[in-house]
């Protein structure tokens, strides 16, 4: 096969893939699957080679992706229902006082996206939100915008969420240097789009907090419940968080022999896998809901009811293994590495506009991330990157699946109903939010490449 053959194999890939999304409102899952199929009989696989390969690609991704978003979906919804993300958003608001509201915002937005998804987060933060406006009559942009770049960041950028989870999969690289460059770049990003855009789009364009939402969230708030602490809180979601640094670096020590390898690096490394690390923080956030007197057999349908979602990201994930495990055994992706090892294309930039463009064609950020990834993962064996560099790309293809949300991203609907906006002022104001985390995230990305 020849490399320009190789080029339009993966383009027909992509655009059969996007037209069964748009057109043919197939479900990403099945799209994936029919894609595979599709590049391995265009590359000249054997039929009994694309079956085994489909189920090596799905067994393979999904012995740890299955794992580790099923946790972190029973962990998230855990936190959420015991009242953690008001309790830690109550206590930034007073910590940082009404003048630095934006700040406590994008600051809770950015620690409750973590474990919990973007649109939960928004609606169980936007009664704070109305009620800051409500008090201090400006746009209600000042505010939400602060809190919504803060979900969208470190819900794209930052495991055990499960966009990055899966890309780290399928790339194969230690989730540690994730959560590491994910925060790194992260933080950054979302003070750009969160509290400075804020306020900038605020002061052009009025927006009042929607009174009857902001009614029917109000009469929904039970006064007599107190919150948990925010200590409590943020110990349960930094725990995994630290336990995942704490395994990788162990482990990167052992490796280059800084670290003597022993019984106590060892049970380190064994606490640190992700596996590990989001068991121990389900179980406490389930003492959480324990101990705030949560019937048991309630705490038993909370956790059934998160694993729903969590079904359809693993099954989506498990395609995009297929699709890469279709590439490398076709030999399709070797032949396009190296194509792409004689050009001038930084990998760090392929890896943000494959994400991106599949994204601005059919809205979902999940469905972006795996694409590219699928796309990228067999490219990559060919420059012999270490970890931290595999762990830009992750980052890289998070942040070009970010971009650009409009009418076909459901998260683009939410925002406009909770904000009480019509498509214009939501294009205006929540799209170019999205679309600078994108653009600051490769940029960012791009700088720490530099360095590693």
């Amino acid at each position: 096969m020849t490399a320009p053959y190789i080029i339009l194999i993966v383009l027909a890939g992509v655009t059969m893939l996007l037209l069964m999304v748009l057109k043919f409102k197939l479900s990403a899952f099945i799209s994936l699957l029919i894609t595979s199929i599709f590049v391995g009989i265009m590359a000249g696989m054997p039929l009994s080679g694309i079956s085994s390969s489909i189920q090596e690609g799905m067994g393979g991704t999904l012995g740890f992706v299955a794992t580790v978003v099923g946790l972190g979906a029973i962990f998230g919804q855990m936190l959420e229902s015991s009242g953690g993300a008001k309790s830690l958003a109550n206590y930034l608001l007073e910590k940082f006082g009404k003048k630095r509201a934006s700040w406590a915002l994008v600051l809770t937005g950015f620690i409750i996206g973590i474990p919990v998804f973007l649109d939960v987060g928004l609606i169980i933060l936007i009664p704070l939100v109305y009620a800051l406006t409500r008090d201090t009559k400006v746009s209600i942009l000042y505010y939400a915008i602060p809190l919504l770049a803060g979900l969208a960041v470190t819900h794209a950028m930052v495991p055990p969420t499960p966009g990055p989870m899966a890309v780290s999969e399928i790339l194969g690289v230690q989730m540690g240097w994730v959560v590491l460059f994910g925060l790194t770049v992260g933080l950054p990003v979302a003070a750009l789009a969160g509290p400075l855009f804020g306020r900038f789009i605020a002061k052009r364009m009025y927006i009042p907090a929607p009174a009857e939402i902001l009614e029917a969230e109000s009469d929904s708030n039970d006064p007599a419940t107190k919150l948990p602490s925010f200590r409590v809180i943020a110990l349960i979601i930094s725990t995994p968080l630290l336990l995942i640094l704490a395994g990788t670096f162990i482990g990167v020590g052992v490796e280059k022999e800084v670290i003597t390898k022993s019984l106590i690096t060892e049970i380190v490394s064994f606490i640190g896998h992700p596996f590990t690390a989001l068991i121990i923080a389900t179980l406490l956030s389930i003492g959480l809901c324990i101990r705030r007197k949560m019937p048991r057999q309630k705490i038993l349908d909370l956790s059934t009811r998160a694993l729903g979602p969590a079904g359809i990201i693993i099954l989506v994930t498990g395609a995009g293994g297929v699709l890469k495990q279709i590439l490398v055994d076709s030999g399709i992706g070797k032949i396009l590495a190296e194509s792409i090892a004689e050009s001038s294309i930084p990998l760090i930039l392929l890896a943000w506009s494959l994400a991106a463009l599949v994204r601005i064609t059919q809205g979902s950020a999940t469905v972006a991330m795996i694409t590219a990834a699928g796309i990228m993962a067999p490219i990559l064996p060919v420059f012999n990157l270490n970890q931290p560099g595999i762990a830009l790309i992750v980052i890289a293809i998070s942040s070009g699946a970010t971009i650009l949300s409009h009418v076909n991203d459901s998260g683009f609907w939410i925002v406009s109903k909770y904000l009480g906006m019509n498509e214009k002022q939501t294009l205006k104001s929540w799209t170019v939010m999205e679309t600078i985390i994108s653009i600051t995230g490769l940029g960012l990305t791009m700088l720490l490449s530099v360095f590693i």
